[in-house]
């Protein structure tokens, strides 16, 4: 929880109360709701309070959005996604009671102090990374990254606001993608422009590559006058990039903002050649395997490891099966069929360096492992 503002009290001289949360001065106003600055009178406490007017959400038709909003927020407790506290109502007014979060914005930060320094856009971004990281494994997809829905806090901590337009992973149709169009123009990401259903794992990634731009340019990698040529420059992600950045910096953002979402996400398979024979490719595999706490089971050239451990989507479970391509060269390939994506890379990173006496990595052929989203 972050401090109070030491400067002018927020607090008025007629004091209102609600409940037990002292309210103070507005701290933002929409169409339909404020938030106020508030203070817990039993615990001394600072937070945020968000004034829903339920009338006029009923009027604009969005009171589902209020409601998942809600169900969203009480799903995630990390520390770079503000914490909803509790939620109260009455006949008029729908009360959301919020962690207090006192930097302000990190929009504000770039317009002041214009573009950041490397490794302090690193350091926001690796923060945004691990905060929607946590979301997309509790099935939350946000669909409005932006500067200005990331706060900072007064140790520099940046935290994941606003998710109204978020997306659970229950909204999903059959053919597995979401269909609502969402989120600020500047930000979208292609897929949802095309309106044949997206991804919104990879349209949250899309715009974690149009902030680090932005964190490390100091403006926009899309900006148009009209929408229509703002659209048209996003569905080819034709942007240049500042001759300032480093490479690595310039490489990342173009891995991040590719257009085609097919080639963007992350692989649930990877492949390797070698030139063992195909018992004595299982047997490495088995051996390379069970120390990592994998239990092995084969069938002919196919086994299955599953792992004892339980991830943040259940246990892990890898398929590997061992074909024969050419005389004396076997493919191998391992496949992501339980468990988390991102986790099922870091278990390759390490079960590969347990195969190297049988991978065969000359010119002709290497692993063809991709590591990150649209990346």
């Amino acid at each position: 929880m972050s401090s109070s503002p030491s400067i002018s009290s927020p607090f008025s001289r007629s004091r209102t109360r609600l409940g037990k949360y002292e309210l103070g001065k507005t701290l933002g106003e929409g169409s339909f709701a404020k938030v106020k600055y508030a203070k817990n009178v039993q615990t001394g406490d600072h937070v945020a309070i968000k004034i829903i007017n339920r009338e006029r959400v009923l009027r604009q038709n969005i009171m589902e959005q209020i409601k998942r909003e809600i169900s969203t927020m009480k799903l995630i407790r990390h520390p770079n996604v503000v914490r909803i506290f509790e939620v109260m109502a009455s006949k008029t007014k729908i009360y959301i009671i919020l962690e207090y979060v006192h930097g302000g914005e990190l929009f504000d930060e770039i317009a002041r102090h214009g573009r950041l320094k490397e490794d302090e856009a690193r350091r926001y971004f690796q923060q945004l990374i691990n905060a929607v990281d946590y979301c997309h494994s509790r099935g939350v997809y946000h669909r409005d990254l932006k500067p200005e829905n990331l706060l900072l806090d007064s140790f520099g901590t940046m935290k994941v606001s606003d998710f109204g337009l978020s997306a659970l992973s229950k909204q999903v149709r059959d053919d597995g993608l979401l269909h609502t169009a969402c989120g600020t123009p500047n930000y979208v990401a292609p897929e949802v422009l095309t309106d044949k259903g997206y991804d919104g794992t990879t349209t949250d990634v899309w715009s974690f590559g149009v902030i680090l731009f932005v964190l490390m340019a100091g403006y926009l990698p899309f900006d148009e006058p009209n929408l229509n040529s703002l659209y048209r420059k996003i569905l080819k992600a034709s942007f240049s990039l500042p001759p300032w950045l480093s490479s690595s910096s310039k490489n990342l953002i173009k891995r991040i903002l590719d257009p085609n979402p097919v080639t963007a996400l992350v692989k649930k398979e990877t492949q390797f050649t070698s030139r063992s024979s195909a018992n004595e490719i299982i047997s490495k595999i088995e051996e390379t395997a069970r120390p990592l706490g994998f239990s092995v089971q084969k069938k002919n050239y196919k086994m299955k490891l599953q792992g004892d451990r339980t991830g943040r989507k259940g246990q892990l479970a890898v398929a590997t099966e061992v074909f024969e391509v050419a005389p004396s060269l076997h493919l191998v390939e391992l496949r992501k069929t339980g468990g988390d994506t991102l986790e099922f890379h870091k278990f390759y990173k390490n079960f590969s360096s347990g195969l190297k006496d049988i991978v065969w990595t000359t010119e002709q052929t290497t692993e063809q492992t991709t590591e990150g989203k649209r990346s």
